[in-house]
């Protein structure tokens, strides 16, 4: 069975920092681009950062960049997003998700249930 699992959401006050986890089982975690989305309150689900096996490089979205940075652990099949200087408009469900394709798009393989991070002006 196949399994996204994320953790590390929460409430955090305006320039602080979290780290998301997200546990992968049940596929080839190293052959597939993974990408952290998020969707905010009203809005639409977006990309966050995205791990491409194929090209070897990690994207990230503008408003991620500088501030976001997004790490995998083969071994532990486990991918990480470490943001600071979190504003209040990161607030948002993150989720995790999978594809075998080699970028990251809303046509994911596969979807964590998602981990709230709520910040705080």
């Amino acid at each position: 069975e196949v399994q996204l699992v994320e953790s590390g959401g929460g409430l955090v006050q305006a320039g602080g920092s979290l780290r998301l986890s997200c546990a992968a089982s049940g596929f080839a975690f190293d052959d597939y681009a993974i990408g952290w989305f998020r969707r905010a309150p009203g809005k639409e689900r977006e990309v966050v950062s995205c791990i491409s096996r194929r090209f070897g490089r990690t994207y990230y979205a503008g408003s991620a960049k500088g501030r976001f940075t997004s790490s995998s652990d083969n071994a532990k099949s486990t991918v990480w997003l470490q943001m600071s200087s979190l504003k209040p408009e990161d607030t948002a469900v993150y989720f995790c998700a999978a594809a075998r394709s080699a970028l990251c798009g809303n046509d994911m393989d596969y979807w964590g249930k998602g981990t709230l991070v709520t910040v705080s002006s």
